[in-house]
């Protein structure tokens, strides 16, 4: 029953936005409007995925100024908090995973089937509503540097900038779109639409996808590696693509600082794949790769 409910949480949604696109095809749904909405997507995902989480909460590789700046911008459009919030709650999250402390854990409610039901709920999205903030001071002083302090507190410093500017960013997400919308048509129409589906249906999804990372692979799949005691992240292959590579929970939580999540054959890993790109064209440097003999220490027989 509780696999049954956990499917139907995660595929409704889709099932939903599949069955929306066909019906508005052609007079609330064009082209542009998806090239708008992908755009964003990618654009927003990756600056999560790689910045916020695999870049600035665990260091799995350095970054330039500029590159800093610029992921810390683009995770901040996605609209899922400020950067120095997500990263200490981030962290948090890690060090107290599915125990007592964990910011989002969908077993705090017991193993019940509704137990199960309400903290996939809260872990989902609950969480974020009257919840208790993660002391920044504690779980992301680095990112808190004075910005006199020296040329690295500087970058440091920029952060802090794109941490203020939240609310402006959150309002360039929801306008920037119609915009693009509005001078690829040259119609308000295509605006409205480009607004719909550009930053209201792509929030709406990218949310429910990265929340997904902390409620449904919190609960459900494989978990192939070790991970530290009571801690239940596990890999949920359907999302990998849409989570581009999250969703290898459990690959991520057995070795936090790796820039790769999707360490084992055939698990696909559009962020790490980017990271590799930034490194080639020598933006990234210091790159934390998953190695034989890490891998094989986390290795263990597959459980469900």
């Amino acid at each position: 029953m509780a696999v049954v409910a956990l499917w139907v949480f995660v595929l409704v949604p889709f099932a939903a936005l599949a069955g929306a696109i066909p019906a508005a095809w052609g007079w609330g749904l064009s082209w542009a409007d998806m090239a708008i909405a992908a755009g964003a997507y990618v654009l927003t995902g990756l600056g999560v995925t790689v910045g916020f989480r695999r870049y600035l909460t665990h260091g799995a590789f350095k970054a330039g100024r500029w590159l800093r700046f610029g992921l810390a911008v683009a995770g901040s459009l996605a609209v899922q908090g400020s950067v120095i919030q997500w990263v200490a709650d981030h962290r948090r999250h890690h060090a107290f995973a599915d125990r007592d402390g964990d910011p989002h854990s969908p077993w705090r409610h017991g193993h019940s089937v509704r137990g199960l039901a309400k903290g996939l709920l809260f872990a989902h999205v609950g969480w974020m509503f009257g919840r208790d903030l993660t002391n920044p001071e504690r779980f992301a002083k680095d990112l808190l540097a004075d910005a006199d302090a020296d040329a690295d507190a500087d970058a440091d410093a920029d952060i802090g900038r794109v941490d203020r500017l939240f609310v402006p960013l959150v309002a360039a997400s929801l306008l920037l779109p119609p915009v693009i919308g509005l001078l690829a048509t040259g119609t308000w129409h295509g605006a409205l639409t480009a607004y719909f589906w550009g930053a209201l249906v792509r929030i709406a999804l990218l949310h429910h996808v990265i929340w997904s990372i902390n409620s449904v692979c919190h609960v459900f799949g494989e978990r192939p590696l070790k991970t530290r005691a009571g801690d239940r992240a596990a890999n949920f292959w359907p999302l990998a693509i849409l989570s581009f590579g999250e969703s290898w929970h459990n690959g991520h939580h057995a070795d936090p600082t790796c820039a790769r999540h999707g360490v084992l054959p055939g698990q696909i890993d559009i962020s790490a794949r980017l990271i590799g790109l930034m490194e080639g064209l020598g933006w990234a440097r210091d790159v934390r790769w998953p190695t034989p003999t890490r891998l094989a220490a986390r290795r263990r027989g597959l459980s469900p």
